[in-house]
């Protein structure tokens, strides 16, 4: 994860917007008080994480992809 101090990500926000986007790689953005600082992700890995977060929150679900993973893992050889 790449970091950049506020006033630089304030002057070049479009440029950082594209990059965050393009690279789905996301952007700590600091300043001089540490918990004011924040983590920047496009809208797709954040709808993405949400999805995940959703999935694993039911005990059911989790249940189903471990057992698909160990099908997986006996078929696979692994």
């Amino acid at each position: 994860m790449r970091a950049v101090p506020y006033n630089q990500f304030q002057r070049n926000l479009s440029t950082y917007m594209k990059q965050v986007n393009h690279d789905s790689d996301p952007l700590l953005v600091t300043t001089k008080q540490p918990e004011n600082a924040i983590v920047v992700i496009g809208k797709r890995d954040y709808d993405a994480m949400q999805e995940t977060m959703y999935l694993l929150s039911s005990e059911k679900t989790r249940a189903e992809i471990n057992r698909g993973a160990a099908q997986f893992n006996d078929h696979s050889g692994g």
